[in-house]
Order: structure tokens, then sequence, then C-alpha cells
């Protein structure tokens, strides 16, 4: 082959994507990472007795690093799947900007730092809690469950409601009833979450094979799910007061927002055509965000209020 030749062929040769570290920090989920880090902040400031500073932030700093190793996973995995979806095909491996290997050993590599990290600033109840957090993530609900069953969101939401007891248990070396409700909370709050945006992106959905509750039980069976979950959430929502480790404050402010949360429910189950239906599908599935916020808000900002009481 003559010199003119090869180089021929090299400047032929297909390239490998080249990504920019804005592209690893995309695999992190970081939208979803501050979710976790937040609930699991509220775990650990359940704690009895005011955690160490540091060993708040370096836990924290772990539990946050291990969501981002999910999130990395999730997108090595599905990344078949994500280019079909008008939602997820500008992630970074769909849009060939990182390969799927990169993915897969980015993630490993996080994973594994976050669970020993945990387990050496903490302890290793809260490093097992995580590490089965992470492989219920990708493992249970990414590879498992998201393509076979129509409670994907339903099981799989365990591992997103898991931080605030993983907090817990890395403040105290335990699991209590207080952590086990917050658990509670995000557990039931997932269903009606995704589900509202599964009514509006049912096509698509459905063109990547997911079986996603509307596209197999169809509209109908969806919107009394969401109405069914809503209700449930709405007192456990407020059970942080009820059992004594929120203010009356909280319980207000909970009540109102499960109140709310409720109502619009209702009106996704009322309103099952056109743009009508669509946009009460949507002011669900973004004032359902607004309630979980505010909930661990009110949560988070009276336990740093009463730890400053002990501090002074």
């Amino acid at each position: 082959m003559s010199d003119a030749s090869f180089i021929l062929d090299e400047a032929s040769a297909p390239c490998a994507p080249v990504a920019a570290p804005g592209d690893y920090f995309a695999l992190l989920k970081p939208r979803v990472m501050s979710l976790v880090v937040f609930t699991a902040l509220a775990g650990i400031l359940l704690a009895p007795t005011a955690p160490h500073p540091f060993l708040a932030f370096a836990s924290l700093l772990a539990i946050a690093v291990g969501a981002g190793a999910s999130g990395a996973l999730n997108m090595w995995y599905d990344a078949d799947i994500d280019a079909l979806m008008t939602r997820t095909r500008g992630r970074p491996i769909p849009a060939g900007r990182l390969g799927r290997e990169e993915a897969l050993a980015f993630g490993l590599f996080l994973s594994i730092m976050a669970v020993f990290t945990l387990g050496l600033v903490a302890n290793w109840l809260a490093a097992g809690l995580l590490a089965f957090t992470i492989f219920f993530y990708v493992v249970v609900y990414t590879m498992w469950l998201k393509r076979s069953t129509p409670m994907n969101i339903v099981i799989g939401g365990a591992a997103g409601a898991l931080p605030p007891v993983v907090g817990f248990a890395a403040a105290t070396g335990a699991v209590d009833l207080s952590s086990v409700i917050l658990f509670g909370v995000i557990f039931m709050w997932t269903p009606p979450h995704f589900w509202a945006l599964a009514l509006v992106k049912r096509a698509e959905y459905g063109a990547a094979g997911i079986p996603m509750l509307p596209n197999v039980h169809g509209e109908t069976r969806t919107r009394l799910e969401i109405l069914v979950y809503s209700i449930l959430l709405a007192p456990i929502g407020v059970a942080p007061y009820l059992l004594g480790f929120a203010s009356p404050v909280y319980g207000a402010v909970a009540l109102l927002l499960g109140a709310a949360l409720v109502a619009c429910a209702v009106e996704v189950y009322l309103r099952r055509e056109g743009d009508k239906a669509r946009r009460a599908a949507m002011r669900l599935f973004f004032f359902s965000i607004v309630y979980l916020t505010l909930l661990f808000m009110v949560l988070v900002i009276e336990r740093l209020l009463a730890l400053s009481s002990w501090l002074a």
C-alpha cells in the first residue's frame, strides 16, 4: 500500500467521539442528582444529634456521586432507546459525543468510589444501602423492569426513594421510622409524577418499546391510577408532622400542597381529550416537582433552625 493511499484511508476512517467535560457532567443527570442530594440532606438532618459537618458534607458528596454513577450507567444501557425519543436523543451517547464504553467505565468507577468513600467516612450500613440503591436502579429498574412491565415506575421508584434512608444511616448508623416515612413520600410521589408525563409522551414511549402504563393499559386506567396514588400520597406527606418530627408549619404546608396535588390529579382524571387534557397532565407533572421540593425544603429549614439552636 502506498503512503498516499494509507493517508487517504486514515482520513476517511470514522473518528471516535470526542467528549467535552460537560458531556461527562451530563451523564450524571445533574437535575436528578440535585434532588437526591436534597432528600439525602433531609435524612441526615433527621439525626437525633447534630452530625459533624465533615461527616455530613462527605456523606452528601458520596451520595451525590453514587446518584451520578447510576445516571451514567442508565445512559450507557439505555442509549438505544434514548436515540428514539425527542426528550433524550440529545444526551451525549445518542448524540455521538461520547461512546458507550466510556460511559460504562465512568459509571462503574464512580460507583465504586462513592460506595467505598461513604463506608470509610460514615459507616458500612450507609455504604451498603448506597450500593443497593445503585444496583436497584441500574440492574433491577433499567435493565429489567423498564422494558418489561408497566409497573416499572412503581417498583423502580424505590431506588429514587432511598436517599433519605441512606442519609439517615450515614449520620446515625441505623434506620428508623422517620427516614422510612420520607422514603414513603418519594415512593408514592414517583408514579403520578412520571405517569403524568407518560400521558403526554405516550407516542414516544411506544416508539421506543417502553411499556409505560398508558401504552399497556390505556389512558383511562392511567388517569385513575394517578388519582389513587395522589390521594394516598397526600396523608403520607403530612405524616412527619403527625409523627412528631416536623412542626405544625410543615403540617400546614403539607396539607395545602397535598390538597393542591389531589386537585391537579382530579383535573387529569376529568380532562381526557385535546389540549386541555395535555395541559392538565403537564400541570400535574410540574406541580408534583414543586410539591416534593417544598415539602423537603420546609423540613430541611426546620431541621437547620433546630440545629442552630443546639449549637447556640
